[in-house]
C-alpha cells in the first residue's frame, strides 16, 4: 500500500511541476495550428536569437571540453599541492547563482574595471557582447565535462598508458591512442550535457549581455522579451523550441551515458 502511495505522490508531483506547465506551453503554441509556430521562429529576430545562442553555446562547449578533459586527467593522473582545492572549485558553479557570476564578470571586465578598460583600449569589448556571454556560459557549465570524465578515467586506470610509455610512446600518443578512446562515450555524454546547459542559460547571460534586441539576445532572452511585449505566439514558439531541444538532449544523454 505504501508503495502505491509513494508512486502516486511522485506522479502527481511531476505532473503539476513539469508535465502540466510544459503541456500548457505546447498547447498554447499549437492552438492555432503549425503556421504561427513556423512564422514566429522564422522571423528575423528569432533567427538572430538562434544564431547568437548557437554561437555562444558552441564556443562554451569547445572551451569546456578542452578544459574538462585536461582537468580530469590532471585530477586523476597527478598528485600536486592544492588538488583538493581545485577539485572543490570545479563544483563552485553549482553553488553560485548565475546572476552573481554575471555581476562578477561585469566588475572584472566592465568598461570602467581595470581589466575591462585595458581590453577596451585594445578594441576588445567583453561585456554587452559575445565574449562576455561566452565567459558567463563557460562558467555555469564548467563542471559537466569534468564530472563525466573523471569516474571513467579512475575506472580505466593507467596500466595501459604506462605500458605504452615503456614501449616508447609519448604522452600525446598515449593520450590519443589509449586514453581518448577509453573516455570517448563519457566525453560525449559530458559534451551533450554542457551543450544543453549552454543553450538554456539565462541568468548570467542576462546580466552580461545587456539584452540588446537583434544584437546580444539569446533564445532564452528572446522568450522573455517577446512575452513582456505581449507577443505571446513568438514567446510560446521559442519556449517550445527550447523544450524540444531539452527532450532531444535528454534522449542523447540516455544513449551516451556510460554504462556502470
Amino acid at each position: 500500500m505504501a508503495k502505491y502511495g509513494l508512486r502516486t505522490i511522485a506522479v502527481l508531483y511531476l505532473f503539476f511541476l513539469l508535465v502540466l506547465p510544459v503541456g500548457l506551453i505546447i498547447w498554447r503554441t499549437f492552438g492555432d495550428g503549425l503556421g504561427p509556430f513556423v512564422e514566429a521562429l522564422t522571423s528575423a529576430s528569432a533567427v538572430h536569437a538562434f544564431q547568437v545562442t548557437l554561437t555562444v553555446a558552441l564556443w562554451a562547449v569547445a572551451a569546456n571540453t578542452v578544459f574538462g578533459v585536461g582537468t580530469a586527467v590532471l585530477l586523476v593522473r597527478h598528485r600536486f599541492p592544492g588538488k583538493r582545492l581545485l577539485n572543490a572549485l570545479i563544483d563552485l558553479p553549482m553553488a553560485v547563482s548565475p546572476v552573481v557570476v554575471g555581476l562578477a564578470l561585469i566588475l572584472v571586465y566592465g568598461r570602467f574595471a581595470p581589466v575591462g578598460g585595458l581590453l577596451e583600449s585594445w578594441g576588445v569589448q567583453v561585456i554587452f557582447s559575445t565574449p562576455g556571454m561566452v565567459l558567463a556560459t563557460v562558467f555555469v557549465a564548467l563542471p559537466l565535462v569534468v564530472r563525466a570524465v573523471v569516474p571513467v578515467l579512475e575506472e580505466l586506470g593507467d596500466d595501459q598508458e604506462q605500458a605504452a610509455h615503456t614501449l616508447g610512446a609519448s604522452r600525446l600518443q598515449a593520450f590519443v591512442r589509449i586514453t581518448l578512446p577509453g573516455i570517448r562515450w563519457a566525453l560525449a555524454y559530458g559534451v551533450v550535457l554542457c551543450l544543453a546547459r549552454s543553450l538554456g542559460e539565462y541568468g548570467a547571460v542576462a546580466v552580461v549581455s545587456g539584452r540588446l534586441v537583434d544584437q546580444t539576445q539569446t533564445l532564452t532572452l528572446f522568450v522573455e522579451e517577446r512575452f513582456q511585449n505581449f507577443d505571446q505566439p513568438a514567446a510560446f514558439a521559442a519556449a517550445t523550441a527550447l523544450a524540444l531541444i531539452a527532450v532531444i538532449t535528454l534522449l542523447l544523454t540516455k544513449l551516451l551515458r556510460p554504462k556502470g
